[in-house]
């Protein structure tokens, strides 16, 4: 009799397991998730990070039924917001918005707070973009074999500017100097908008910039366009060549926007993440955004992040060995 009962009490309790989604390790995924999920912004508000982010939150929260909040954490080149992931709970309610910087840094400092792979479990591959070089619309360049042409008469004495060191406008204008074979003097500012008030009124001759910061200006004539850094031809831009065919073989230089989870993280919890974020790029929202800050969307599975993370590190950091560029 008491061994019947046993048995009874244990297939009841195994019953309500499953009912709930306990797995091995006690974790109950049917009901994630049961509250706000915080995406961490290692920048401040306002930037295209920011913008994406906020959009992928809202997209997130309508397929996920929970609400999606947006922590900025800003500082020392996006390691502060970083750190912050690294070290929270692997529950799927912290994420990071990671970004360009989290490829460079592992190079651009000797040693940071967290292990870029060992700490964090890739989500999604969110969008890529690209930069667009441009020059005052009077400059006397109207290509990049001209602008290259004149870099290799007078070294040194062309410049072009940059938002900061270890951007990816800056390491796309130092791999245009390591693949063109030319000098060209990089000028710093605090953001884009002041570097391309210098560009306006010629105190530097060329950028490496973001289409949200130059698309504006090279519709009403003050800038030119003279190629765009991706692989391939922009959408936004089918007249204006890569860089790559302008007379740089070899040359792609691209920022991207990519989602991450702690790495104790469950794969349930990652793959419910990964689905929800695909079908969020495919919304009317990122399909604006796409235009407005030049996104490729992709939203791939995660080991694709994880591949093209390891690629981007690689590349980035035989420019910035070869470069000497030390963190400001």
């Amino acid at each position: 009799m008491f061994d019947r009962t046993h048995i009874r009490l244990r297939l009841v309790a195994l019953a309500a397991c499953v009912l709930v989604g306990i797995v091995p390790g006690g974790r109950a995924l049917a009901a994630y998730p049961e509250r706000v999920i915080k995406i961490i912004v290692p920048f401040a508000p306002g930037g295209g990070t920011d913008v994406i982010a906020r959009t992928l939150a809202q997209e997130l929260g309508e397929d996920l039924g929970q609400t999606v909040i947006i922590e900025n954490k800003a500082g020392a080149g996006t390691i502060i917001g970083t750190q912050a992931v690294a070290t929270s709970d692997g529950d799927g309610y912290t994420l990071l918005m990671g970004t360009f910087a989290n490829a460079v840094n592992p190079s651009l400092y000797d040693k940071l707070p967290y292990d870029p792979h060992k700490d964090f479990a890739a989500v999604a591959l969110v969008a890529r973009s690209f930069n667009i070089v441009v020059v005052n619309a009077k400059s006397p360049y109207h290509s990049i074999a001209e602008v290259i042409a004149a870099a290799k008469a007078e070294p040194g004495k062309l410049s072009y500017g940059t938002y900061g060191t270890g951007t990816s406008a800056h390491l796309a204008g130092e791999l245009f100097k390591s693949l063109a074979k030319v000098d060209l003097t990089m000028v710093p500012y605090r953001g884009a908008a002041p570097a391309i008030t210098d560009l306006i009124s010629g105190q530097i001759q060329v950028m490496f910039t973001t289409v949200a910061s130059a698309a504006p200006l090279v519709q009403s004539g003050q800038l030119r366009a003279l190629a765009v850094t991706s692989a391939e031809r922009s959408p936004a831009f089918p007249d204006v060549p890569t860089v790559a065919e302008a007379g740089v073989p070899g040359y792609a230089a691209e920022s991207w926007y990519g989602l991450f989870a702690p790495a104790k993280t469950s794969p349930e919890i990652i793959d419910r993440l990964n689905k929800s974020a695909a079908r969020a790029v495919q919304s009317e929202s990122f399909k604006r955004l796409g235009v407005n800050e030049g996104l490729v969307m992709v939203a791939s599975p995660s080991a694709e992040l994880d591949r093209y993370f390891a690629g981007e590190e690689a590349r980035w950091r035989k420019v910035i060995k070869d470069a000497g560029i030390k963190p400001e």
